[in-house]
């Protein structure tokens, strides 16, 4: 009898002490923008009702959610979402409206960002469009004027375990999303629009981080789709549809002679729509020491793609004021597996690799392109490797 006592009264203890910490963990403090004084009707600037409610729920050591109602906010410049001194154990902003940059595009195109996370931890972005209108900046570059750069639409950096899902951006001025030296990131049922001739509008720009994921995006843009920049490790893209765009673009790379290298990459499941490139490495012919390895491209669907499986090391757009030299960028142990479909070019397999360090440990396997119903080509140089069962076109190995 006294043992079940016992035995209850550390049991209730225990009940006691889980439904505590459950509880801590699942409180939770709901803000609204809308108590800070932004307005939905796409008129008076919200920037500032943005930064006050972060730095609110900065303040709160339970978990947050900062809701954005349905509705049209003007966001006339430059928000930053500083996670340093955060008390919050999580962080979700829930947006349900559109946010939109101002009709001027020289107010957002002088900074660098539109909404910048910067040291940030446990936050997700949920929902919501983000509409830059890019086109009046696009036009001013196209007529050659003195034009700003251009905002990138969100980017994070030296941030970790952060969620973006269910994210539409719009005509962003330069890159839509950007993630520089975070870890531990998940990008997921995201669309990403921009017209086929705007300037520097990378959909997914990942560098200088680790543990990665891109599922289930849909990228329409002027630019590369995503593009894998030095110092990405761990990265897994599944389920990518791109085009219009420039396909999906480890580098540029060897634009610095100290580079980190780009490694464990894999794209998954990839449908490419009458773009510039598909599969692509791309590098400048000059010396670094960067390096790509252990690559993987598993299964991938192209349509009337200009370049479906391309290595450039000898990268240089507009070929004007060249690098005369090798890249040093060493590619080594890279498979394509499952590819089929048309390339809009004769050439559907180009691997132009460096003299100097010749790209190596290339495997090919159940490869199936043709060119308007004909047959397609390689051409390869400085390239060793090998296929395994049917490779169309062949030649390379």
């Amino acid at each position: 009898m006294a043992f079940s006592l016992s035995f209850v009264y550390i049991f209730n203890i225990v009940i006691t002490i889980i439904m505590s910490h459950f509880g801590q963990f699942h409180a939770r403090t709901n803000l609204n923008v809308l108590s800070f004084g932004a307005k939905p009707n796409g008129v008076v600037d919200s920037a500032k009702a943005f930064s006050d409610a972060w730095s609110t729920a900065c303040g709160v050591e339970d978990s947050v959610v900062i809701n954005v109602p349905r509705g049209r906010y003007l966001v006339g410049g430059q928000v930053r979402f500083e996670g340093e001194s955060c008390k919050s154990r999580e962080i979700i902003l829930r947006i349900d409206g559109t946010l939109i940059g101002p009709q001027d595009y020289k107010l957002l195109g002088k900074e660098e960002n539109w909404f910048s996370f910067s040291g940030v931890h446990n936050v997700t972005v949920l929902g919501g469009s983000f509409d830059a209108k890019g086109s009046s900046l696009w036009s001013c570059k196209a007529n050659g004027y003195n034009c700003p750069e251009g905002a990138t639409t969100m980017r994070f950096m030296d941030s970790y375990n952060v969620r973006i899902k269910g994210v539409v951006s719009l005509n962003s001025q330069l890159f839509h999303i950007a993630i520089n030296r975070c870890r531990n990131i998940k990008i997921e049922d995201v669309q990403i629009i921009a017209p086929a001739d705007s300037p520097n509008t990378d959909g997914i720009h990942i560098q200088l981080s680790t543990n990665i994921e891109v599922r289930n995006a849909s990228i329409k843009t002027g630019d590369d789709c995503i593009s894998i920049g030095p110092g990405t490790k761990n990265l897994n893209v599944d389920g990518i549809t791109c085009g219009p765009g420039h396909g999906i673009s480890i580098g540029s790379l060897a634009k610095d002679i100290k580079e980190e290298g780009v490694e464990n990459v894999t794209v998954k499941k990839a449908v490419f729509v009458r773009t510039d490139n598909g599969l692509r490495i791309k590098s400048w012919p000059r010396h670094s020491n960067g390096f790509v390895e252990r690559v993987r491209f598993l299964g991938a669907i192209m349509v009337n793609v200009s370049y479906p499986i391309l290595i450039d090391q000898n990268y240089c757009p507009g070929d004007s004021s060249c690098p005369s030299q090798e890249s040093g960028i060493k590619i080594n142990d890279v498979i394509y597996s499952g590819i089929m479909g048309t390339s809009a070019t004769k050439v559907a397999i180009k691997m132009d690799c460096s003299e100097r360090f010749p790209c190596t440990k290339i495997r090919m396997q159940a490869i199936n392109l043709t060119y308007y119903g004909d047959t397609a080509k390689t051409s390869c140089t400085n390239v060793s490797g090998k296929q395994l069962g049917l490779v169309l076109p062949n030649g390379c190995f």
